[in-house]
């Protein structure tokens, strides 16, 4: 990297740690978004996967046990088959396809929660079954496989059950070490890490840590709608900007 991809990706390692450390880490992805335009797809979700982990287990101390346990296990066990499908298509696509898949998720992501603010679609009135909380596990799987997009589809099945926002904060933090900690072993074998991605990802930590120990903080000092307000923002600019790219 050179000194300003660097300053980009701190930038963006921050974000997601403030993101999965207080905010339910839906806009956690913004980050591989971001660094999916100055890298390599594949560079980009192989960089970030290492630091996300090593997010999770800095937040996982300060909500042990406050999750539920019952809608955690439904996602965690749904998202294997997402995860293996995410697998699959990395292998058979090419890059300019994943800044496509990557750029899409992320305008998606700001249309749906624009949709549920102007009231053109509803939050679930009633409790998902288990039935639709595999399948939010399946579709949380394979766009985390993708881009480290979970959190909407698996922020769709949660509200719907009803949770508070500190169980709601702590069942996102462990549904999402478990997926990560899977997704580990076919980026493995699939040789998206590299040499270059764990020297990256040595030097983020720092930054990854930081963001996380400000997440945690955050999340009972201010409104989720400011820190989402920005994140809608860099989420339309990166996802446009991913989305040019990968038809140029």
């Amino acid at each position: 990297m050179d000194l300003a991809t660097l300053a980009i990706a701190a930038a963006a390692v921050v974000f997601a740690g403030i993101s999965k450390g207080g905010f339910g880490s839906g806009a956690a992805f913004a980050s591989a978004a971001i660094l999916a335009i100055v890298l390599e797809p594949g560079q980009a979700i192989g960089i970030m996967l290492p630091l996300l982990m090593l997010i999770d287990v800095s937040t996982l101390r300060p909500y042990w046990k406050k999750w539920s346990w019952p809608e955690a296990r439904v996602l965690i066990l749904g998202s294997l088959p997402g995860i293996v499908a995410g697998g699959w298509l990395y292998q058979s696509v090419d890059a300019d396809v994943f800044r496509i898949l990557i750029g899409g998720i992320a305008v998606a992501f700001v249309a749906w929660q624009l949709a549920l603010k102007l009231k053109l679609i509803g939050a679930p009135r009633r409790a998902m079954p288990v039935w639709g909380g595999a399948i939010a596990g399946a579709v949380a799987g394979f766009t985390s496989f993708i881009s480290h997009a979970g959190g909407p589809p698996a922020a769709v099945y949660l509200l719907s059950r009803g949770l508070g926002k500190t169980p709601y904060q702590a069942t996102t933090v462990l549904t999402f070490w478990a997926v990560n900690l899977v997704k580990f072993v076919p980026y493995f074998l699939l040789g998206i890490f590299s040499v270059q991605t764990f020297l990256a990802d040595l030097v983020l930590a720092p930054f990854a840590l930081l963001g996380a120990w400000i997440g945690v903080r955050l999340h009972y000092q201010i409104p989720e709608r400011v820190f989402f307000g920005l994140t809608y923002v860099l989420l339309i600019l990166t996802g446009a900007k991913l989305i040019w790219d990968g038809v140029m």
